[in-house]
């Protein structure tokens, strides 16, 4: 029979051949993953502490994935969502400050599938009229491999995933538009992509991926949700951020397009002040419209140029969207006036003009040359 002792030297051996950092994220996920009686939770500190670990490559994939499903099971707590930002703002990349007023949508990272999105179009229209707008995303990714920003944009004659970074922060200060591409620009975090096909569920860190902004300033954050506790879980981690101004948008797909066919719903907070609930229909403006299906990135490239031109099924998502965005920024004093801008800058060619600026500054060929 082994003695205490010799279990103690046995475990100590093991331990050490494990390293200290491997030991240590251990602690973290039995605090998540001792069940409901003893799951203490993290404090924002090791919530931090956790993702750093994750984002540096300090623990195996074994223990990355036990985390990541052990918290998702859990479901994360604000100040653990707060901590993980935390991370992410020290581990990732900071746009410069700009003059501009500044936008930063916050959009399921695996993209669109079902209806046809109008967001790079509505940043192209804020963009036009002296907005800065940020966006980030990735490559195809689970659950739902969809249309993702880059592709979107690249249709649009816009390939900003291919920029390097000091190149996206100087169009961002100069024309007002920039991307986020996670495998260039943020290397540390996509390395959790192959975990999460393995997992085949949306762990925390996709909730993360909506509340999270590159900006060194503090912009107006627009996040998507679905879920009721989605939003409640953004305020209450923003809250813990001290996040200046932000809004929640029950979107398409979980993202920040405003649906035209039925009732729009969001909301805005700003610090130290009452959250403002906005309940919005796209027909008492006369542009009900039913959304387009997204069908390939061939027939969505012709409805957005469609759009810019002043025609077509995008017409009116893109007015809804791009006037609501202006008034709720700042930029108008009423969604009528927003709206009224939104069609003049389609109406007068100023955002087909933007993007043509765009593409001289990339060097990139006419669509379809």
């Amino acid at each position: 029979m082994l003695t205490p002792e010799a279990i103690a030297q046995r475990r100590q051996r093991k331990q050490q051949a494990l390293g200290h950092g491997v030991l240590r994220f251990r602690e973290l996920i039995a605090k998540l993953g001792s069940g409901e009686r003893t799951s203490t939770g993290l404090s924002r500190t090791e919530a931090e502490e956790a993702m750093e670990h994750l984002l540096t490559g300090q623990v195996d994939p074994a223990q990355a994935g036990a985390f990541l499903i052990a918290h998702r099971l859990r479901r994360p707590r604000a100040w653990e969502m707060a901590g993980m930002l935390d991370a992410y703002h020290r581990q990732g990349p900071t746009l410069p400050s700009t003059d501009r007023r500044v936008l930063s949508f916050g959009t399921p990272f695996d993209g669109r599938c079902r209806d046809a999105p109008v967001l790079p179009l509505t940043a192209l229209l804020l963009s036009a009229a002296g907005l800065a707008v940020v966006l980030h995303g990735g490559d195809a990714m689970p659950v739902k491999y969809g249309a993702t920003h880059a592709e979107l944009l690249t249709a649009l004659g816009l390939p900003l995933h291919q920029q390097s970074w000091p190149r996206i922060s100087r169009l961002f200060q100069q024309q007002g538009l920039a991307l986020l591409h996670q495998p260039r620009h943020f290397p540390q975090a996509e390395t959790l992509i192959p975990l999460r096909e393995r997992i085949g569920k949306r762990p925390p860190v996709a909730t993360l991926e909506l509340l999270w902004s590159c900006c060194s300033d503090q912009p107006l954050q627009v996040s998507g949700f679905v879920h009721a506790p989605t939003e409640q879980l953004a305020w209450d981690t923003w809250a813990q951020q001290e996040q200046q101004e932000a809004m929640t948008v029950k979107g398409l797909e979980g993202g920040v397009d405003l649906p035209n066919s039925r009732v729009s719903i969001a909301a805005q907070h700003r610090l130290g002040a009452p959250i403002e609930r906005l309940v919005l229909h796209a027909r008492d403006h006369g542009l009900r419209a039913e959304e387009p299906e997204l069908t390939t990135l061939a027939a969505w490239s012709e409805q957005a140029h469609a759009a810019l031109e002043g025609e077509g099924p995008l017409l009116k998502p893109l007015i809804w969207n791009g006037g609501f965005y202006l008034w709720r920024c700042g930029h108008q004093a009423t969604l009528e006036g927003g709206l009224t801008q939104a069609e003049a800058l389609i109406r007068s060619g100023a955002i087909e003009d933007q993007r043509q600026r765009l593409q001289r500054e990339l060097g990139t060929s006419p669509v379809g040359s």
